[in-house]
Parts: C-alpha cells; structure tokens; sequence
C-alpha cells in the first residue's frame, strides 16, 4: 500500500497545472500575430459556459478589492508600484464594457481612468507621447487606458495622418516608453479585445435599434468597417512590434462579453498576486495608543 502510495503522489507531482491565462493569452516577444488564425468567439482556460463565468466574477471580486487596498496602503510607506491596464480594439470591441463591469470592482478612488479621444490642438502641438504620460497612474493607484498611445500608430497609419516613416519610428519609441514605465515600478497590462467582422456589425445595429444608444453611433463607424482589412494588418503590426518582455500583448476573445469581463478580471487578478502588495507595520506603538483610547475620559 505504501509503495502505491509513493506512486500515486510522484504522479500527481509530474502532472502540470493548467497554465496562468497571461501565458495562455500572451503573445510572445518577437512573434507575430495573424489575427485571422483567432476565433473571437472562443474561451482559452475560461470557465465552461456564460453561467459560470458570471459565477466566477463574484468571489474574483473580493480577491481584487483587497489586493487594490493592499497596493494603496503599501503606497503610502514608500512603495511606488502601481499598474496599468490597456484596452485596444476595434469599435464595440468592449473597451467601455470593460471599463464598467471589471473597473467597477475596484475602489474608484484608486484608479485613474482616462479615455483618449481625437487629440486636441493642444495635444498634436506635442510629441505623441505627451498626452500619455500625462495620464499615469500614480504610485499605489490601477490605470486605465481606454484607447491609447497606440491608436498613434493605429489610426494614424490607416488614415494616413502622419508620414509612414513617422508611424515606424514610434514603435520603437512606445517600446522605450514602456520598458523606462516598467523599470519605475509600473506593471503593464496590455489587452487587445479581438472581435469579429460580423459580431462588429450586430453590435453595431443593436446600437442603432437602441435611441438610448444613438449617442454612441456614428456613421463613420460604417466607414471604417469598409477600412477593416487595413486596420487589421495595423494591429498585427502593433502586436509584433511591441509585444515585449516588459510589456507584452494579450489577445482576449471578445465575442463573448462574459468571457471577456471573466478573462480580463483573471488577468488583473494574476497581476496584482505577482505584485503581493503587503499593508505597511504600525510606526506607532499601536499598544500605547490603545491604552490612550481606553483611559481618556469625557470632554
């Protein structure tokens, strides 16, 4: 029986636990991205149906909330870690969905959401990189890209807007940016929500069926959608060039909504457990101190 059980436990020790869904979904440094060998709709180590991933999210949520307060707190005795999390994607990817069903189970006051719109003239009177580095989180705090930096070599080299060969500076220049981010203690989370051709277009006529909705529609949106082979040929390129040691590339299905809010918060979560941020010790005698409270009379 002893000899069984020797057997059993060797056994047990060389089967391998499933793979960190950040190594599942990263793509590695170096190598390319061909977006079509991906199906948007598919559920790499996630949960095996919408009900259980929705189940999943509830007690994923306690588990951010205390390692956000963990990273505020250390923040305040000295540590200057804190984390960023990129959102890309084509229009009704689900940057905004993202932002409202995973961010909100943070603390608000220790994130800093920043949404980057169509630069003003403020902003293309400065190097690309000025807005952005504007928008950082601050030591303790979790940073939110809602579009970034990227769409400077995105948008910009399917509309043309700058010269080509200013567009294949700046990949080199993001990838400087983010390795000088990681070195000052800051954790780079970048997600590319993958969506199809044909989810796209359903999401985008459920915004029409919606008046509620019209705000968000554009018939510009239809336009790019005739550009969607050249925008996905940008974003191949981002992928490759600028998926880093530092600062690699995540490609999250995103067809189905629930997995992306299940696989984004399991991202995060993987993250800040790395980071295992500690409460800072009591620099006061804290038994002192209870002895006061107790003892002091009424005023």
């Amino acid at each position: 029986m002893a000899k069984k059980d020797t057997k059993r436990d060797a056994d047990k020790k060389r089967k391998k636990s499933p793979p960190a869904l950040r190594e599942l979904l990263r793509i590695p440094p170096g190598e390319g991205a061909e977006l079509a060998s991906y199906d948007p709709r598919a559920t790499p180590g996630g949960p095996r149906d919408k009900a259980a991933g929705q189940e999943a999210m509830t007690p994923m949520a306690e588990r951010l909330a205390g390692l956000q307060d963990r990273l505020y707190a250390a923040s305040t005795a000295g540590d200057h870690r804190r984390l960023l999390l990129v959102l890309q994607g084509m229009d009704t990817s689900g940057k905004g969905g993202t932002v409202k069903h995973v961010i909100g189970l943070f603390n608000p006051s220790g994130c800093r959401i920043r949404a980057f719109k169509t630069p003003t003239p403020e902003e293309r009177s400065h190097p690309f990189l000025w807005r952005v580095k504007r928008a950082l989180p601050q030591r303790g705090e979790i940073g939110i890209f809602d579009r970034s930096h990227y769409e400077d070599v995105l948008i910009t080299r399917v509309r043309e807007l700058v010269p080509r060969r200013d567009v294949g500076r700046r990949y080199g220049q993001i990838n400087r940016f983010e390795q000088s981010l990681a070195d000052d203690g800051v954790t780079i989370v970048k997600v590319f929500l993958h969506i199809s051709y044909e989810e796209q277009r359903d999401r985008l006529l459920a915004r029409l069926g919606n008046p509620d909705k019209h705000w968000k529609f554009s018939p510009s949106d239809i336009d790019d959608r005739a550009l969607w082979p050249a925008y996905q040929e940008a974003y191949e390129l981002a992928l490759h060039r600028c998926s880093t040691e530092a600062a690699p590339w995540h490609l999250v299905p995103a067809d189905r909504k629930w997995y992306r809010n299940w696989a984004i918060s399991t991202l995060l979560l993987e993250h800040l457990e790395e980071l295992d941020p500690a409460y800072p010790k009591a620099d006061f005698d804290v038994e002192k101190s209870r002895e006061r409270l107790l003892s002091e009379g009424r005023p």
